[in-house]
Order: structure tokens, then C-alpha cells, then sequence
């Protein structure tokens, strides 16, 4: 699959269990659980920090 986001309102791509704010992988794997009806990992080429911004990162999702 291939994201876009604007990173400003996230912890970074990957979950993190202290962090205030959430993260793009939560959010992405929350929203398509709510599509598919089942749980879903995404895993992405690489993470973005925290406010960071991201125009065509590749991920895949497995089942």
C-alpha cells in the first residue's frame, strides 16, 4: 500500500504505549479493523518520527 499523511498530530509511525499523542500504525491498522472486520499488522520500508510528515511510504499488510 502506499500512505500519505501529515505528521504533526502523531507520535512517529510506530505504537508506542507512553506516548500522549497517537501513532500513524495505530491509526491505519485501527481504521482497516474496522473495514475488514479483523485484525491486521501493517509494516512500512521505514518510520517516521514524531511530527513528521510522509508522502508515498510503502507498507503491506498482513493478515
Amino acid at each position: 500500500m502506499d500512505l500519505a499523511y501529515f505528521g504533526s498530530d502523531f507520535c512517529g509511525w510506530q505504537r508506542q504505549a507512553q506516548s500522549k499523542k497517537p501513532s500513524v500504525q495505530e491509526i491505519v491498522e485501527d481504521a482497516m479493523q474496522d473495514a475488514l472486520g479483523y485484525a491486521v499488522n501493517v509494516r512500512v520500508a521505514g518510520r517516521t518520527d514524531a511530527g513528521v510528515h510522509a508522502l508515498g511510504q510503502i507498507g503491506r499488510v498482513r493478515t
